[in-house]
């Protein structure tokens, strides 16, 4: 199964006329699956952690909505899989949600390299988040995307722990601008186990 190789193909896909016939349970089913592995922080932070589910997810819906076929799978698949946990990490959308155009623009704007001051906290242990690669999510004026692709690589002492339920974990930011913590629930640590080797 691919789940475990961490990358998804073709095989991994329903074809599109069966998505298309079963996409409405199969949306609510992701609704039940995702909502332990989304985290608010802040007055606008909310991280949106990834799964091998999640992103098999995505790129049905992608092919539904522009119905590309396989040229259009090959670019999803690049664009995807580098967004799957690869067993000892956990992968997450960042997403800065204000509704307010004006707002939204004055905050990003001030927010600058936060991409750099993400963590997580593991039984008082912090690993730093790591950007995504495939864009820079600063801009050279200093404002920051509303949306940000982050790894939190861990080794095998923190997944160890993370694995054990016995301590605290915190997710947080720490950006003079935005500085937030907050706890781990214990459904939001059963939920992203399941991304660990």
């Amino acid at each position: 199964m691919s789940k475990e190789k961490r990358q998804i193909e073709k095989k991994d896909l329903m074809t599109a006329d069966i998505y298309a016939e079963n996409r409405k349970q199969i949306r609510k089913n992701l609704v039940e699956f995702k909502k332990n592995r989304r985290i608010a922080l802040g007055p606008y932070a909310t991280f949106y952690f990834e799964s091998f589910e999640t992103m098999v997810a995505q790129v049905q819906e992608m092919l539904h909505i522009e119905k590309g076929g396989d040229e259009q799978l090959k670019d999803e698949l690049i664009a995807y899989n580098p967004l799957v946990p690869n067993g000892k990490e956990l992968v997450a959308t960042l997403m800065f949600e204000i509704d307010n155009p004006l707002s939204r623009g004055a905050f990003l704007g001030k927010v600058g390299g936060i991409e750099e001051k993400i963590f997580i906290k593991i039984d008082n242990e912090e690993v730093k988040a790591t950007p995504e690669n495939d864009v820079d999510r600063t801009s050279a004026e200093g404002k920051a995307s509303s949306v940000q692709f982050i790894h939190f690589k861990l080794n095998d002492d923190q997944i160890s722990k993370f694995k054990s339920g016995s301590l605290n974990i915190e997710l947080g930011i720490d950006h003079k601008e935005y500085a937030h913590t907050t706890k781990l629930t214990e459904d939001n640590v059963k939920s992203l186990l399941t991304d660990f080797i």
